[in-house]
């Protein structure tokens, strides 16, 4: 399901017109976006959280050349499956 699916459903569902429905859709990822450039952790009880982890730099290879490389420290985007949702995925 992708973010138009997601707006089309919310708007079927609730009776809400289309762009009602992707103003809130918006706003949701927005805040939730907003949250993780700041650093924050961000939680939906039954799904999972979200959190921004910190890696270090280290010296990489370039595979093609074999040349050594720097690569640099980085924040990246982690999400991390909830209970309840590892339960209902796997449930068969």
């Amino acid at each position: 399901m992708n973010k138009s699916q997601l707006t089309e459903a919310l708007a079927r569902q609730e009776g809400l017109p289309f762009k009602k429905a992707e103003e809130v859709v918006k706003t949701v990822f927005g805040e939730m976006e907003a949250a993780l450039i700041r650093g924050k952790r961000v939680e939906i009880r039954g799904l999972g959280s979200f959190k921004v982890k910190e890696y270090d730099g280290y010296k990489g290879r370039n595979p093609k050349t074999g040349e050594i490389i720097e690569v640099a420290r980085k924040r990246l985007p982690f999400f991390k499956v909830g209970k309840e949702l590892k339960e209902r995925v796997d449930y068969f």
